[in-house]
């Protein structure tokens, strides 16, 4: 499976000049931990929850401050094409929980812990429904109105 498959798309992006407040507002408007500073089309980097609660309003940036004072320059970035593997592996060695996906020098989405754990749920939903049907004799999904076993002898 392919790093496109299972990210979220389109990132949310912003460019360098977008003050702290906008930015926070923002992600809670799209629902999101982050978003990405982008110029000119080129990624420049990240701004997390942690960094506006840490670098920004905990480190006494303004909210009219421009999120580039308080942004992670240091980016980590997986290609839209690599496997989901490489992905995982990039998450553990790096210590982050989110990860631009680039499609060459164009962000193409943004792939985080949380995505990668739905996967995971879907697919062990996938196998053990199967299985609980063998085992309980029940066809999966939800129970179904229970009714009474025919009765053979009368024939009703």
């Amino acid at each position: 499976m392919k790093v496109n498959e299972v990210m979220s798309a389109p990132a949310v992006c912003v460019p360098p000049g977008t003050t702290v407040g906008e930015a926070a507002r923002l992600m809670d408007r799209e629902g999101v931990g982050s978003v990405l500073v982008v110029e000119d089309g080129a990624l420049r980097g990240i701004v997390t929850d942690r960094d506006l609660a840490l670098r920004g309003l905990g480190g006494g940036a303004a909210q009219d401050s421009p999120v580039e004072t308080v942004m992670s320059p240091r980016i980590v970035a997986v290609d839209a094409a690599d496997d989901v593997h490489a992905a995982y592996r990039t998450f553990r060695r790096a210590g982050v929980r989110r990860l631009p996906v680039l499609d060459g020098d164009r962000v193409a989405g943004m792939l985080t812990v949380d995505d990668l754990l739905l996967d995971v749920f879907q697919r062990l939903a996938d196998l053990l429904g199967p299985v609980a049907w063998s085992i309980l004799e029940e066809p999966p999904g939800p129970p179904s109105a229970v009714v009474p076993p025919a009765d053979t002898a009368t024939g009703g």
